[in-house]
């Protein structure tokens, strides 16, 4: 699975039953709680990170992509828009990219 076929999963999902689908639930809740859900997926997954259990962090991680993925759909943000971001980057120094801001 790509995180193109992630997204396109959680955007068909958007509309379903908040009774039948995790996706739905969180959207429904509003963006406030898929950017709370995001943080919260984050933490543990540094909690991990530092911990250093591997398969833990490989499971943390993967949910830090999926409430990543929510949290933009909740602001109607699409992957394509951050890829495009990411590649307007390519080819610039973080450090420079940083002091651009």
């Amino acid at each position: 699975m790509t995180l193109d076929d992630l997204a396109a999963t959680i955007a068909a999902r958007a509309g379903a039953d908040p009774e039948t689908s995790w996706t739905a639930k969180l959207l429904a809740c509003g963006p406030e709680k898929a950017a709370e859900k995001f943080g919260e997926e984050a933490v543990e997954a540094v909690i991990e990170a530092v911990r250093g259990d591997r398969a833990r962090l490989t499971a943390e991680a993967a949910d830090v992509l999926y409430h990543l993925l929510v949290m933009l759909q909740s602001r109607d943000v699409p992957l394509a828009e951050v890829m495009a971001e990411l590649e307007r980057r390519q080819g610039t120094s973080g450090l420079d990219e940083k002091a651009a801001r």
